[in-house]
C-alpha cells in the first residue's frame, strides 16, 4: 500500500473502491452472486455486483468515523460462469411459474420448471456455502454482494459452523418469511424462513424498516417469540413523530442483539429514493443515514460484525443512470469499514 494513493482518482482496471489489494493481502473479500431466479417484480439484480464494482471507483475513501477503513484490504472476487448459467436457466423456468401467479396444479412442464428452480438454488447454496467455508478457513472476512436476497443461506450455513449462537440484523422492507414463495423453495421472499427453520445457530433475527408483509410472516414472527424482534417502519415512523430520538430508538434495537452479529441487507429497506430500480421498491424506509448509525451503534456497543450481505441492487437500464449502484457502493464502503473496527482490524475515530 506504500505506492497506492488514497486521494488520487480511481483507475477503471482497478480492483473494487480503486483499490490495488490482492486476494493475499486483503483482510475482508466480497464474494459476487449474480442471481435473481426468483424475483417475481422488477428485475436487473443479477447485475448489482458488477454495478457497485463500477460506481466504487467514486467513492471517496478518506471516512469520518473509521480511521482509513481501506488500509484492511478489500478485495472483490471474479463473478463466476457457473453462477451466471445457473441463473440464466432457473430464471427462464421460474418466469412460467410466476406469469401463472405460482399455480402449478397438475401442470407436468411446470411442475419440471419447479423441480429445476428448486435444484438450482440447491445449487447455488452448496457453491456459496464452500466459497465461504474456503475463505473462512484461510482467515478472511466476508461480504457477499447479490443478487436478490435468496443468496446469502449458503454463506450463514457455513458461518454457522464457526459460530454456535450468533444474530442476524436485518434490515428490509419485507419481512422474507414467506413459506415457498410461488412454490420456490429459496425464493428471495424466503430467506428469512429458510434460516430460521434450518440454521438453529441463528439464536436471534432483528428485523429493521419492515413495511410489506403478508398475514401469514406477520403471524410467523409473532410464533417465533423472544427469537424474532421486528421494528416495523410504521412503529419507528411513529416514535420518531412522537420525539423519540433516532438514538434511542437504536439503542433499543442494539440491544436485542447478541455479541456476534451478521449483517443482511436488502437495499429496499432504506427509502425509495435511494433505490428507484430495486426490484420491489416501497414507500416508507429508512434514511442513509439512519441506516448506517444502526450499524455504527451495533459497533460502538462492542458486537462484533462477523459477515454481511449487501442486497437487490439493481442497475437502472439508462446507462447514464448509476444511482443505485452509487448508493449501493458507498453502503459497501460504510458497513465493511464498520465491519473492521468491530473487529479490531480499524479504529473508530474519536
Amino acid at each position: 500500500m506504500s505506492q497506492f494513493d488514497p486521494n488520487a482518482a480511481a483507475s477503471q482496471e482497478s480492483g473494487i473502491f480503486g483499490l490495488n489489494d490482492s486476494f493475499e493481502s486483503a483482510a475482508l473479500i466480497f464474494l459476487p452472486i449474480p442471481w435473481e431466479a426468483t424475483t417475481s417484480y422488477g428485475g436487473g439484480t443479477s447485475g448489482g455486483p458488477k454495478a457497485i464494482l463500477r460506481a466504487s471507483r467514486q467513492v471517496d475513501l478518506f471516512d469520518a468515523e473509521v480511521l482509513n477503513p481501506y488500509e484492511a484490504g478489500f478485495y472483490l472476487l471474479p463473478e463466476s460462469r457457473e453462477i451466471k448459467t445457473w441463473n440464466q436457466k432457473a430464471k427462464k423456468e421460474a418466469q412460467k411459474i410466476i406469469k401463472r401467479g405460482g399455480e402449478i396444479g397438475n401442470n407436468r412442464e411446470l411442475k419440471k420448471s419447479l423441480q429445476i428452480v428448486n435444484s438450482l438454488g440447491e445449487k447455488l447454496n452448496q457453491l456459496v456455502f464452500s466459497e465461504t467455508q474456503k475463505l473462512l478457513k484461510s482467515q478472511k472476512r466476508i461480504g457477499l454482494i447479490g443478487g436478490d436476497h435468496s443468496v446469502p443461506f449458503g454463506a450463514l450455513k457455513a458461518v454457522a459452523e464457526h459460530y454456535p449462537s450468533f444474530g442476524i440484523l436485518h434490515f428490509d422492507a419485507h419481512s422474507d418469511t414467506r413459506i415457498a414463495f410461488e412454490g420456490f423453495t429459496w425464493s428471495h421472499a424466503s430467506i428469512m424462513y429458510n434460516v430460521l427453520e434450518k440454521i438453529p445457530q441463528v439464536k436471534k433475527l432483528v428485523q429493521v424498516g419492515i413495511r410489506d408483509y403478508c398475514e401469514q410472516e406477520y403471524k410467523y414472527c409473532k410464533q417465533q417469540g423472544n427469537r424474532v424482534s421486528v421494528f416495523y417502519d410504521q412503529e419507528l415512523s411513529g416514535s420518531k413523530f412522537a420525539g423519540t430520538s433516532w438514538k434511542e430508538i437504536c439503542e433499543k434495537i442494539i440491544e436485542q442483539l447478541p455479541n456476534e452479529v451478521w449483517i443482511s441487507f436488502d437495499i429496499d429497506g432504506l427509502d425509495p429514493r435511494f433505490c428507484p430500480n430495486t426490484g420491489t421498491p416501497v414507500p416508507g424506509g429508512l434514511d442513509f443515514n439512519e441506516a448506517v448509525f444502526v450499524i455504527s451503534s451495533l459497533v460502538r456497543s462492542g458486537r462484533k460484525i462477523i459477515g454481511f450481505d449487501l442486497n437487490e441492487v439493481a442497475p437502472s437500464a439508462n446507462k447514464n443512470d448509476s444511482w443505485d449502484a452509487n448508493v449501493g457502493a458507498r453502503l459497501l464502503y460504510k458497513v465493511s469499514g464498520l465491519m473492521m473496527a468491530s473487529q479490531g482490524l480499524r479504529k473508530l475515530r474519536k
